[in-house]
């Protein structure tokens, strides 16, 4: 049960995007129970998340970013 801090961080930015499973969240928890450098990442984390939601902040759509990327290729 017990995880090493790389997965903690690969959990914890998972369920920013609500991408973890029920049980990543709660290995993560555990983890964060003894972990105070991961506890402060999870806390930066959810910080930075919740200012680009209030920013109002959108990703590109697959298609927005392959259009994108064509045009790089166009202009090099």
């Amino acid at each position: 049960m017990k995880i090493s801090c790389q997965e903690a961080s690969n959990i914890c930015n998972k369920s920013q995007y609500k991408e973890a499973s029920f049980w990543d969240i709660v290995k993560l928890r555990i983890h964060l129970l003894y972990c105070k450098t991961c506890k402060q990442y999870s806390k930066k984390n959810s910080e930075l998340t919740s200012m680009c939601d209030r920013a109002g902040l959108t990703m590109l759509t697959k298609d927005e970013k392959e259009r994108m990327k064509r045009d790089l290729e166009e202009k090099l």
